[in-house]
């Protein structure tokens, strides 16, 4: 780890709090009124917790840069509570546990990749891609006629995921979906 002033802070950087918490730098904003001291004003989100935080701290104070090791692993099965993943360049294998990936694993079948960021050898979060291919394995069948302004309707995914989807969608095809908001894109290709 580094000590930087907070003035080398910038946006996506993760940094240790005074809690030894590590936080995500969200968004800044860099305050001179006139001749008085100037003031950052920091969004911060814990990676451990999710939550949000708004930090003003002198510009000229230090904290510690948190140095994170991103590894794209592929994700292999599922076993018991975990899942495991291999890393894809050394093999070394790691268990991540159910309640640590939460609802992530709905967007993520074997074989597929994500970056798992880990911080002084454990790991700390897990990073989709932004879109994934998944196959429909139940939904309502399409009605004739209907026209693509009609309503989406709910269809299931092979790893559970449960979106909405256009109409013409049927059972067996592969649809993108966005990992961020959970939201049909596209027919896969």
């Amino acid at each position: 780890m580094a000590s930087i002033e907070y003035s080398q802070v910038r946006k996506g950087m993760v940094i240790v709090g005074e809690d030894g918490q590590l936080y995500h730098v969200v968004d800044r904003d860099l305050n001179t009124p006139g001749n008085w001291r100037a003031i950052l004003q920091l969004k911060l989100k814990n990676l451990k917790t999710g939550s949000i935080t708004i930090n003003r701290v002198r510009p000229q104070d230090k904290v510690e840069q948190a140095y994170l090791d991103k590894r794209e692993m592929q994700y292999i099965y599922q076993d018991g509570d975990g899942y495991v993943f291999m890393d894809t360049e050394s093999f070394d294998q790691i268990t991540l546990a159910r309640e640590w990936v939460g609802d992530l694993m709905l967007y993520m079948k074997e074989g597929n990749n994500a970056q798992v960021v880990f911080f002084d050898g454990k790991p700390i979060s897990l990073d989709l891609p932004a879109t994934v291919e998944l196959k429909v394995t139940d939904t309502e069948p399409s009605v004739k006629g209907a026209t693509a302004a009609a309503q989406y309707k709910p269809a299931t995914l092979e790893t559970g995921l449960k979106i909405t989807v256009p109409p013409f969608v049927t059972i067996g095809e592969m649809v993108a979906v966005d990992t961020r908001t959970g939201e049909y894109l596209s027919r896969a290709k």
